[in-house]
């Protein structure tokens, strides 16, 4: 049944973008209770764009025909902007590089004009910062509050250097564009010998990156908060930024933590584990943050979901109880996942989830089909001999029950759908029991119940008077006991009073039991010798369906008197 459920449910996910690679990660995904999710391309829509580059004076070019207008400041912010980037032009494609280098080349025109590059130092996460050397001048380009403070001149809009003296302006300006969710980055030049000193630094400008959060993002951080999961954000943007994407797509909650990786290296494990639950932000994330926080969590006993799509996530997300790598990532962030979401979307990791908690309902709904008609049968085969029914199954039926009981409806529950009130739903704790009181109640009541109708069924004798002959009340009996199967299909596959709820959203759950009901009448009426049964009048084929389907008003009445005694119940 599980790997039924997994497989057919796997190929249900690949169309809402979710690619599994690891079946188990499935039904794992639906008990998780702490979320780290990165913000570019799962939050946002990853698609990045400079808004304007600002120059030390505060003027504002938004397009790359506005700065042409001044050619030496133009060619100054140019070289600043291409000399120290990884990405370059394909064609009229921009490849290559990271997201934020193809964002920043993106904003000018493609010129095939050749850079000769003395010396690099590439962005590290750490440092916060990439440094690009030609013709002995370092090209600078990283974060405001590394870079900024070291700036003692600027590029004013002619490419004349001048002694910097409005800092508190610009500052004001970049914390107004980050807490509008706008990331700043900042380009500089300095002659220093050493490339790693930013001392004595010259600002050539300010650089406006706008990525704007996904609409379905809102929806899927709402769906995930429903259902009980704490979701933390780490990025690699500032506190403001980080702030307000949070805010926009519901993470941050007004009294939460935002941290810094600074802030939160500084708290030792103990206080972590206190602080943990209250975090919604990680800001000017390192890569061993990840691996940490999936620690920390694990030792609190919670089931852990990791996002990454970098090199450096791969040790995260292996780590992860259920990691997600992103379809734009990297191959061994892939690989180290269990789950690769296509479209990169947060939307598609909060479907991932729905589908796990169905799966693991999927599977209580067919071991309760299964308990509940093993139970009949056992009852049967013990006191059957005490009560003079000594083979009332044969072999060959018995062989065509197991069909229906195992394979069949294995196929039948593995098709249930993922309905969004399970996304209300808490998570289920790492030692919670597969079968739950709800589960035992209707196995027991409804095994018993079914028990006595095939006992009575055989015993009393004005019930044998129905029948024309022994052989008639036995293919009658082997009618019964399958078609009692079907009608507590029905009963087990909702804990809803109407069996019918939601039937249609598993149209291969019907197309099984009508399969299987073709098959039972045609073997009552062509079994012959082999099946051990003889044709029943319509009289008899009526009385037999009328016993079977006892079943579902005893169940419905079962789940009332539980419904009305405010007890928790359902799968």
């Amino acid at each position: 049944m599980i790997t039924l459920v997994l497989s057919s449910n796997m190929k249900r996910m690949l169309k809402n973008n979710v690619l599994v690679r690891k079946l188990v990660g499935i039904e794992t995904s639906g008990s998780i209770n702490i979320l780290f999710t990165d913000k570019t391309g799962t939050l946002t829509k990853g698609k990045l764009e400079v808004k304007s580059i600002i120059s030390g004076d505060l003027k504002e070019y938004k397009k790359e025909k506005d700065l042409e207008k001044n050619k030496k400041y133009y060619n100054i912010v140019k070289l600043s902007c291409l000399g120290n980037n990884q990405s370059s032009y394909d064609g009229d494609k921009v490849i290559g590089g990271n997201i934020t280098d193809r964002a920043i080349l993106s904003y000018f025109k493609n010129d095939n004009t050749k850079i000769k590059k003395e010396d690099i130092l590439p962005f590290d996460s750490k440092n916060k910062y990439s440094i690009t050397k030609i013709d002995g001048i370092n090209l600078i380009k990283g974060a405001p509050e590394k870079l900024l403070k070291n700036c003692i001149s600027y590029y004013d809009n002619f490419g004349n250097v001048r002694k910097l003296i409005n800092t508190n302006r610009i500052q004001s300006l970049i914390n107004d564009n980050t807490k509008n969710g706008i990331r700043v980055l900042i380009l500089a030049t300095s002659k220093n010998r050493d490339m790693n000193d930013l001392k004595n630094l010259t600002l050539v400008g300010i650089v406006l990156i706008k990525d704007d959060v996904r609409p379905e993002a809102i929806e899927g951080v709402n769906l995930v908060n429903n259902a009980h999961i704490k979701t933390i954000m780490i990025t690699g943007d500032n506190k403001e930024t980080a702030t307000s994407i949070a805010k926009e797509v519901g993470i941050y909650k007004s009294g939460d933590l935002i941290l810094t990786s600074e802030e939160l290296n500084k708290l030792s494990d103990d206080e972590l584990k206190s602080k943990l639950l209250q975090i919604s932000v990680v800001a000017r994330s390192l890569p061993t943050d990840k691996s940490r926080l999936v620690r920390i969590s694990q030792e609190m006993n919670l089931v852990v979901g990791m996002t990454g799509d970098g090199v450096n996530d791969a040790p995260a997300l292996k780590k992860a109880d259920v990691g997600f790598s992103m379809g734009s990532g990297t191959e061994v962030a892939k690989e180290a996942s269990d789950i690769v979401i296509l479209d990169d979307n947060f939307l598609s990791i909060s479907k991932a989830i729905l589908f796990g908690r169905t799966i693991f309902k999927s599977i209580r709904k067919f071991i309760i089909l299964q308990l509940t008609i093993n139970l009949c049968a056992l009852s049967l085969s013990i006191i059957g001999p005490f009560i003079n029914i000594e083979m009332p199954i044969t072999v060959i039926q018995m062989l065509w029950i197991n069909m229906v009981m195992d394979t069949l409806a294995g196929l039948a529950f593995s098709f249930e759908p993922p309905l969004k009130e399970y996304m209300n739903e808490y998570p289920k704790k790492k030692d919670e029991p597969i079968i739950n009181k709800y589960m035992i109640n209707q196995i027991f009541l409804t095994g018993i119940y079914s028990s006595l109708i095939c006992i009575l069924f055989l015993k009393l004798p004005f019930i044998k008077n129905l029948f024309r002959s022994e052989i008639y009340l036995y293919t009658a009996f082997f009618g019964l006991f399958i078609f009692i199967d079907i009608f507590n299909s029905f009963n087990s596959r909702t804990h809803r009073l109407n069996i019918f709820a939601n039937i249609l959203k598993n149209k291969i759950f019907l197309l099984i039991m009508l399969f299987i009901v073709i098959v039972q009448i045609l073997l009552i009426y062509f079994g012959g010798s082999i099946f051990r049964t003889s044709g029943l009048s319509l009289f008899e084929l009526e009385v037999m369906i009328l016993f079977a389907l006892t079943v579902i008003p005893f169940d419905f009445i079962r789940k009332l008197i539980l419904k009305k005694k405010g007890l928790k119940y359902g799968v």
